[in-house]
């Protein structure tokens, strides 16, 4: 593999995808709820693991709403409903700088026989003397708010396609890949699936992103941020007494570091596995699973996956024990900047100490000015001789001169 391509390949897919997360959702992508994650085919072995289902008996309301979140339509079995993109003719085919490459998305035959299935293909060279490469879509990985990767697998390894899709531009390059190059050889690690799914079964390495085929759960299911709940549902079940120690977790009542440990577990980036990959139990503490490299203070930081070393910067954070979870609320999609802005005016009032400049207009939008929307350049899509970068939330809480307003007219 390319030097380059070895420096991206780990923060790449954890990056793309928790650029995603972070999106928000247009309506017509919730359509795409309707394409949850399944696990008939591939059940997860983990043996205390009880599903989503279980608990939706008792917190159906949650549960549904949760699962129209980014968080939980992260990564999905690939078909109709979850793939972004267009198989028809016209739209199909991603040009590159090459001009003896393209690629061709399609949708035929599976090589089982058992259906129609989707696939890329790569086509070098120039006719009648023409190689071609296919490969089938498995997963998606992405809720779609702003775009999806796609993952294929050969035997038990687990690769990056080639080909992405953007809402904005179509197919594209995947992200870090050279444009011109048929690349079908970027392997996908554990610490990317562990922010990226719930669970993943990993098979003895070399190489290092082998995996069961029926061992694994997509999306980010209840159980990854409560614990492994079938005693709990069997407890409810039953009718008996709660025991002396709770069975299932309850992040809003961690303290306040162990509430940090768990959004950093996939928001304060990709960092050094310490342990084998879903070792991690929600509550623990965070750097005996995982080290995270501390910033260089002398060093910008990117937008993306430094939310949480961004947020502990802020005045906000040290001055008070905010954490993640005093403005978001993972069970729904928050979308509104209104709302959000609200749990910035529970401090910072009008007319008060806390309410800085009294010439600022009080907003009904605290957010677009002191969390700007920024591109990162750690994630780069390479398609038709142009680059595009996403934009993601800033989470360093504080005064940007190129978005203060102007002063509130006397």
């Amino acid at each position: 593999m390319p030097p380059h391509l070895l420096m991206i390949r780990a923060s790449t897919i954890l990056g793309i995808t928790l650029a995603f997360l972070l999106r928000p959702m247009p309506q017509s992508s919730l359509v795409m709820a309707q394409s949850s994650p399944k696990t008939d085919d591939h059940p997860a072995t983990q043996p205390d693991s009880t599903g989503d289902e279980a608990c939706q008996s008792c917190h159906r309301d949650k549960t549904e709403a949760f699962h129209q979140t980014a968080h939980y339509l992260t990564s999905r079995d690939a078909g109709p409903g979850s793939i972004l993109g267009t198989f028809s003719p016209g739209g199909n085919v991603l040009k590159t700088a090459n001009p003896y490459l393209f690629f061709r998305m399609e949708e035929k035959q599976d090589s089982a026989g058992k259906g129609m299935a989707f696939f890329q293909t790569s086509v070098e060279g120039q006719s009648p003397r023409t190689t071609e490469r296919s490969e089938q879509f498995a997963l998606v990985i992405g809720s779609g708010g702003k775009g999806q990767t796609y993952l294929y697998w050969k035997e038990d390894d687990l690769f990056q396609l080639p080909v992405s899709y953007w809402r904005t531009l179509g197919w594209v390059n995947s992200p870090g890949y050279r444009d011109g190059y048929a690349n079908f050889d970027r392997p996908i690690t554990p610490r990317c699936l562990e922010c990226h799914a719930t669970y993943f079964k990993t098979l003895p390495p070399p190489p290092d992103n082998r995996y069961s085929k029926q061992g694994y759960t997509l999306g980010i299911r209840c159980e990854k941020c409560h614990g492994l709940g079938r005693a709990h549902a069997e407890r409810e079940k039953s009718g008996s007494a709660p025991p002396p120690q709770p069975d299932t977790l309850n992040p809003a009542r961690f303290s306040r570091d162990r509430q940090i440990d768990l959004c950093a577990w996939c928001h304060a980036g990709h960092g050094k596995s310490l342990v084998p990959a879903f070792s991690y139990q929600p509550g623990s503490d965070l750097k005996q699973f995982i080290e995270l490299p501390r910033p260089d203070p002398d060093a910008p930081l990117d937008v993306h996956g430094n939310q949480v070393e961004m947020l502990k910067q802020s005045r906000c954070f040290i001055e008070s024990q905010m954490t993640c979870l005093t403005c978001h609320d993972v069970h729904t999609s928050q979308h509104d900047l209104a709302g959000f802005s609200n749990y910035c005016l529970s401090c910072h009032k009008p007319d008060s100490p806390a309410f800085l400049k009294q010439s600022h207009p009080a907003s009904g939008n605290c957010i677009d000015c002191h969390m700007p929307l920024e591109e990162t350049n750690l994630i780069i899509f390479d398609s038709k001789g142009s680059k595009a970068r996403p934009k993601i939330r800033n989470h360093w809480i504080k005064i940007y001169p190129q978005t203060s307003p102007s002063p509130a007219p006397r």
